[in-house]
């Protein structure tokens, strides 16, 4: 049973979220909580596999919370929930360590599929955002205020290097194993080599650091 906490300070939002999600034969929502501080005197009792997370919110935004989560409670996925105006909150949230990100709106079907594929190891890079974040990572990398990054280390293999140009895009799996001509376990193994080179924990944090460092804004099939 997938255990999932919901904290948006919209009452509206929180019982229709619950409802939805608890009709999944899968999933029990354990707690509902309206800001982050809430959040975190809930972890304390029992921690649920997921955390489906406002941005803003009262008293202790989603930003601030999730990186507080993370520290804490490492084990526990965050997945963000957004609107198209929350680009640099979803940079910041992203950053301290959320799984991904959805829009508020987003179908049942696909809330529910989110959940279980950050559970299984996963991160939701929504493709009707990404382009959005991607420009927003780029500005700030641009004018320096993006954190200091490693240069590409001098091992990455010049497929590493294409496979995280195209993470830093926002392509899934597939879309890489299409667009270079692989098999998709050869692209989840240089996808593996190049977060072990960089010490990075996951995809997601592949994907800022190759906006940060200009390689996401290189063209795959020219990379050396």
């Amino acid at each position: 049973m997938i255990r999932v906490m919901i904290a948006d300070d919209q009452e509206l939002i929180r019982d229709s979220l619950k409802v939805v999600l608890d009709m999944n034969p899968d999933m029990e929502v354990t707690a509902v909580v309206e800001n982050g501080k809430q959040v975190l005197e809930r972890l304390r009792k029992g921690q649920p596999d997921v955390i489906l997370m406002d941005v803003r919110m009262p008293e202790m935004d989603g930003v601030q919370c999730t990186k507080a989560v993370k520290e804490l409670y490492p084990g526990v996925s965050i997945i963000i929930l957004t609107t198209f105006d929350d680009d640099e909150y979803v940079y910041n949230a992203l950053k301290y360590g959320a799984s991904g990100y959805l829009l508020k709106g987003v179908s049942v079907q696909e809330l529910s599929a989110a959940i279980r594929k950050v559970v299984s190891g996963g991160t939701i890079l929504n493709p009707d955002v990404v382009g959005k974040v991607v420009k927003l990572f780029s500005r700030m990398a641009q004018s320096n205020m993006a954190a200091e990054t490693a240069p590409v280390p001098a091992d990455f293999t010049r497929t590493e290097r294409k496979v995280a140009c195209l993470v830093g895009r926002g392509l899934s799996n597939k879309e890489i194993a299409e667009k270079l001509f692989l098999s998709e376990g050869t692209v989840r193994n240089n996808l593996s080599a190049a977060l072990s080179k960089l010490d990075l924990r996951d995809r997601t944090q592949l994907a800022i650091w190759a906006v940060q460092t200009g390689l996401a804004a290189s063209s795959a099939e020219e990379l050396p």
